[in-house]
């Protein structure tokens, strides 16, 4: 299992790593999958939307851009993720930052795995994945 945290373009402490692996791991396993290598890369708003245009051609900020290299079941990728959006957003929806940013953190495992967000639909699976998946993250 090969899971990393980096930063990039931003200043940025990201604290139980350990946990965070324990938790992505198994998530994979209730969905079938194994860990390959996996990068997640805190950035700011301004590295995410060079990210955004170079990439996938869209002109906007998001929280969150996944690169799926998986092979099989095997789950390898970068999962990019403007803090600054994160942090927007918890604001936005009236929670804390570490919920948001946990939320969006398995959001991009979940697009690892295959679980897409272009229809309304998708999207309540994902949310429905979301809430299952953070219920299971503990720091004890």
């Amino acid at each position: 299992m090969a899971i990393f945290f980096f930063t990039e373009e931003i200043n940025f402490k990201f604290g139980y790593k350990s946990k965070y692996k324990k938790w992505i791991n198994n998530v994979a396993v209730k969905e079938n999958r194994t860990i390959g290598n996996i990068n997640i890369i805190f950035c700011n708003d301004a590295k995410i939307l060079e990210i955004n245009k170079k990439y996938l051609n869209h002109n906007y900020f998001t929280d969150v851009i996944t690169f799926d290299n998986c092979i099989g079941n095997k789950l390898n990728g970068d999962i990019f993720i403007s803090i600054d959006t994160v942090k927007r957003n918890a604001e936005i929806y009236n929670c804390l930052f570490n919920n948001e940013l946990n939320r969006v953190i398995v959001h991009g495992i979940l697009h690892l795995i295959g679980y897409s967000d272009h229809s309304y639909d998708d999207k309540e699976v994902m949310r429905n994945l979301e809430n299952i998946y953070l219920d299971i993250l503990s720091f004890n």
